[in-house]
């Protein structure tokens, strides 16, 4: 079994004509995550560590990426912490990674540093989910999901606070296979089927479903 690496992603915000829009940066072709579409973020370096537990660790990450991905200076203090991703024993390699929230002003400047990171687009929640599933872009699942819950906040203030209103969520994953042995849901703990992978077995559910028709999140927890 792979041992996590620390990480760090944040979600910059912004009130937009249609409401609120993420930022999201395409990484380059080689390495993890190739030619994705994500939020700025990485792994948690020496020079991150300091004060404070991995979360602390972790916003100070988060802020650094913003800098050198996206050329954003963002506020630390004001990071809302969202979430805590885990990808499953099996993945080669593991990234523990927590995900922040944060106001990004009205219409901040967007430098990408042509490195890692070839494009940015600002975009509503639903908007990517939509491009994701018209094969326009690709996203992971811990994105589309974030994106998900973007989806039901009209404004930066409205999802800062029912952000900040309640403990992060945790996302310990695991896969389930179809019988064509192709990915047929993510799991996640709480859902019914997430200790055996049976998909059929009654109860809560907590997965992305990743059909051929498009992802979608079913979450009754």
């Amino acid at each position: 079994m792979a041992e996590p690496t620390p990480a760090a992603t944040v979600v910059p915000l912004r009130d937009g004509g249609d409401g609120l829009e993420v930022l999201l940066l395409r990484r380059n072709s080689r390495g993890m995550f190739g030619g994705m579409w994500v939020f700025p973020g990485g792994q948690v370096d020496p020079a991150d560590l300091g004060e404070g537990d991995e979360v602390g660790a972790a916003r100070r990450a988060a802020v650094r990426e913003a800098r050198e991905e996206a050329g954003l200076d963002l506020d630390e203090g004001a990071l809302v912490t969202l979430s805590f991703w885990l990808p499953p024993a099996e993945a080669p390699r593991r990234f523990a990674t927590w995900f922040f929230l944060a106001a990004a002003g009205d219409h901040p400047p967007v430098v990408v540093d042509e490195g890692e990171i070839h494009e940015h687009r600002w975009q509503t929640p639903a908007a990517a989910m939509v491009a994701r599933n018209a094969r326009e872009i690709e996203l992971a699942p811990p994105t589309f999901t974030t994106l998900w819950w973007l989806s039901q906040h009209g404004d930066v203030a409205a999802a800062l606070t029912a952000g900040a209103a309640r403990p992060p969520d945790r996302f310990l994953t695991r896969v389930a296979l179809g019988a064509d042995g192709r990915l047929a849901a993510t799991l996640w703990d709480g859902d019914a089927g997430y200790l055996d992978g049976d998909l059929d077995r009654p109860g809560p559910r907590r997965r992305l479903w990743a059909d051929a028709a498009g992802w979608r999140i079913e979450n009754s927890v």
